[in-house]
């Protein structure tokens, strides 16, 4: 009986907890339901300054809230949304987006992924090629030392002259 008011209590802490962090999540209200879209597609377009890999939507981090609160409050004052584009990427630079502009800060970024996949691709390309020509050489040096030892059985030691 008593193993399972322990198990009972710990279901109840373990609801309790998931309870409150669920309750940590941003709660915004917006003026229109257009608003509202708007906001939900920037912050997935928008990264994460701390996280990298997630973008403020995903994100837990301190600043991700601050900055879902901000892209709130810049929608709210009816900024547009390269505005807002524009301002985080003034705060932050061109990393806050996941698709950043192609220019030359940024070339890099983009060259860099096709450079990478060239490479996967031609260095077993490579690495075949030379072990086919090597076992071709192998051959033919195996055939001249093949004709050169018949050649020394041919000669018999009484033949030469």
């Amino acid at each position: 009986m008593g193993q399972l008011k322990n198990l009972i209590l710990m279901a109840f802490l373990l609801q309790a907890y998931s309870l409150a962090a669920n309750a940590e999540q941003d709660v915004l209200s917006f003026s229109n339901g257009e608003l509202r879209e708007r906001y939900l597609v920037l912050i997935k377009e928008l990264r994460c300054p701390k996280c990298q890999n997630q973008n403020l939507a995903d994100s837990n981090s301190m600043i991700s809230e601050d900055l879902r609160k901000e892209v709130h409050r810049l929608l709210e004052e009816g900024k547009s949304d390269a505005e807002i584009i524009d301002f985080m990427v003034a705060r932050y630079g061109d990393f806050v987006h996941y698709r950043p502009p192609v220019k030359s800060s940024t070339l890099l970024l983009w060259l860099l992924p096709g450079v990478f996949l060239l490479a996967v691709v031609s260095v077993p390309i490579v690495l075949l090629r030379r072990q086919r020509t090597a076992a071709i050489s192998d051959v033919s040096l195996a055939n001249r030392d093949q004709d050169r030892l018949e050649r020394m059985l041919n000669q018999s030691p009484g033949s030469e002259k």
